[in-house]
């Protein structure tokens, strides 16, 4: 991952932008301290995705534990509030 200054970000803007689209990562630094990352929509996407895979499979996968021996009511009952 690359890092740029919010200074240069800010003057070569489109080129930033066009280095994300083509999968890049930046971090933005203001006077030398991360503050920003910025990238591609598409690879968040795509690990979203692949991480929601991964957490079906892993819960089917595992075995049922417990029982639903409570009803709706004591679900969401204001009882419990007290």
């Amino acid at each position: 991952m690359k890092t740029v200054t919010a200074a240069d970000a800010n003057r070569q803007f489109s080129k930033l932008l066009r280095d994300v689209s083509q999968g890049a990562e930046k971090t933005i630094l203001s006077r030398g301290t991360p503050v920003a990352k910025i990238t591609s929509v598409r690879a968040v996407a795509g690990c979203r995705r692949n991480m929601k895979g991964l957490l079906l499979s892993r819960l089917k996968a595992q075995s049922v534990t417990g029982s639903r021996n409570w009803t709706r009511d004591e679900l969401y009952g204001d009882e419990a509030c007290g």
